[in-house]
């Protein structure tokens, strides 16, 4: 029986969860899910002058927003520096990293030196075959890691293919600062080690750090994992992502009204494919994910199509879930306050009803919030520049006479209010369309809205026909 595939995300808490972090999750959530396996969490919090609670708070947060689960607790890489050090310290005694006594003032020489000759700007091994005994008084020595000079370190990616390195440009890293602390690469492969994990998928900018890994991990005599580096996602024109691109936390998107299942169907896109497929529930992402099937070449983000995913989302979606999503996203927004204000406990009530048909028109949140504001609004309601042309005196004129008919509608539902309407443009002579747009402009100052009928009905009866009535008897800006 083959082993059991583990991944993990391990985020460093520097800052929020970037939509290139949360595609990494999800990639590894989506690969151990569908090979049965496990994904784990690690925090990388070992850049102790740059991370923070904070940001350990909102990567939480932007995972459990995604849906995208961990199995145990998370692993905090701080708590296991004497682990790590135990390890330095076996490389040490086996001969296998040494220490180095270098000034900061010959580093920066030795990396002037390598500069001027053309060459990469890397140590240059100094103290690798030096006595201790030479070693200068008051100088705390780093533990650097004593890697291969000849020959080739390769990487069979899953992603990349084979990826080969000339150990000569890989130069002795450190592993242990002068203060005792591990560094990034030794730290890396000790937990990796440690927690079981058998397929490491993370950003290709990590490439070299594998081939720098790899040579740790044989030197301490373990088994290397499976690496799968994938492509960085780039902005429409290409460029490296940037936050005009759409370079933000995933809080971010949550603020600006997308739903998790969306983006989540939209990042796994960016660089994997299935045939044809757009649309894609993580049912079926489970059931189809594997790493063959990532592209090699950088993904572009496109913030039209995410939106346009999104709205086919938010069609979708059960009422009930919209309208859940609606009251948790309002007290999030810069107007938030004003807005529930605004909205009361009678106005949710009114948004519920309108919902089927605000959602056929927005493709965020914000948007079905931005036309629902129509709901809220107190009378005489304001009008945008486009509805106040269509209300001028003959669009006040065809109010009017429509106002008398309506008033004498009975039943004040969709039907009985399309058929009243449309016997009043029959008779008047005039286009539905004639009557249509003023009655919108005058009800929900604006020109577009769900149908204009479903409008009227949830809305009522009296706060309709008193919106129709300020306009009919004051001037265009009432």
């Amino acid at each position: 029986m083959s082993p059991t595939v583990v991944t993990r995300f391990a985020p460093s808490p520097t800052g929020y969860l970037h939509i290139g972090g949360a595609r990494t999750a999800l990639f590894n959530w989506l690969y151990a899910r569908a090979k049965g396996g496990k994904m784990l969490l690690r925090i990388e919090d070992t850049d102790r002058a740059r991370s923070t609670e904070g940001a350990i708070l909102a990567i939480l947060d932007g995972l459990r927003w995604l849906e995208l689960d961990w199995d145990g607790e998370p692993v905090y890489q701080l708590s296991r520096a004497a682990r790590h050090r135990e390890a330095a310290e076996q490389l040490l005694a086996e001969g296998k990293a040494y220490r180095c006594y270098a000034s900061a003032e010959e580093l920066v020489a030795m990396r002037e030196m390598a500069r001027a000759a053309g060459r990469a700007p890397g140590y240059d091994g100094m103290w690798r075959d030096r006595d201790e005994s030479e070693a200068p008084i008051g100088i705390t020595p780093v533990i650097r890691f004593r890697a291969q000079r000849e020959g080739e370190t390769i990487i069979e990616d899953r992603v990349q293919g084979r990826v080969v390195f000339a150990n000569k440009d890989l130069d002795d890293l450190v592993i242990l600062r002068s203060d005792g602390t591990p560094t990034y690469n030794l730290s890396v492969v000790v937990d990796d080690h440690d927690m079981g994990i058998t397929h490491v998928i993370r950003g290709d900018d990590h490439l070299t750090n594998a081939a720098r890994q790899t040579q740790i991990y044989k030197a301490l005599g373990w088994e290397t994992p499976i690496f799968a580096h994938v492509p960085l996602i780039h902005g429409p024109d290409g460029a490296k992502l940037s936050k005009r691109h759409g370079a933000l936390g995933v809080e971010a998107y949550r603020a600006m009204g997308y739903l998790p299942a969306a983006l989540r169907n939209y990042l796994v896109r960016l660089g994997w494919s299935h045939g044809d497929d757009e649309i894609m529930s993580m049912e079926d992402n489970v059931r189809w994910f594997d790493l063959d099937a990532i592209g090699r070449s950088a993904a572009r983000f496109d913030f039209a199509k995410l939106e346009n995913l999104n709205g086919h989302y938010l069609r979708a979606a059960p009422d009930a879930e919209i309208m859940q999503r609606l009251k948790a996203l309002v007290p999030e927004l810069p107007n938030g306050g004003e807005l529930a204000a605004k909205i009361g406990t009678e106005g949710w009530g009114k948004l519920e009803r309108a919902l089927p048909g605000l959602k056929e028109r927005a493709k965020t949140l914000v948007e079905i919030l931005d036309n629902a504001e129509y709901l809220f609004a107190k009378r005489p309601i304001a009008l945008d520049s486009q509805a106040e042309r269509l209300l001028d005196e003959a669009g006040r004129k065809a109010l009017g006479a429509l106002l008398l008919r309506l008033e004498s509608v009975e039943t004040w539902t969709p039907e009985a209010l399309d058929a009243a309407v449309r016997r009043h443009a029959e008779e008047a002579g005039l286009k539905l369309g004639k009557i249509a747009q003023p009655l919108r402009a005058a009800l929900t100052g604006r020109t577009t809205s769900p149908g204009i009928f479903d409008v009227l009905e949830v809305l009522g009866r009296e706060e309709s026909l008193a919106r129709i009535r300020d306009k009919v008897l004051h001037s265009k800006s009432a």
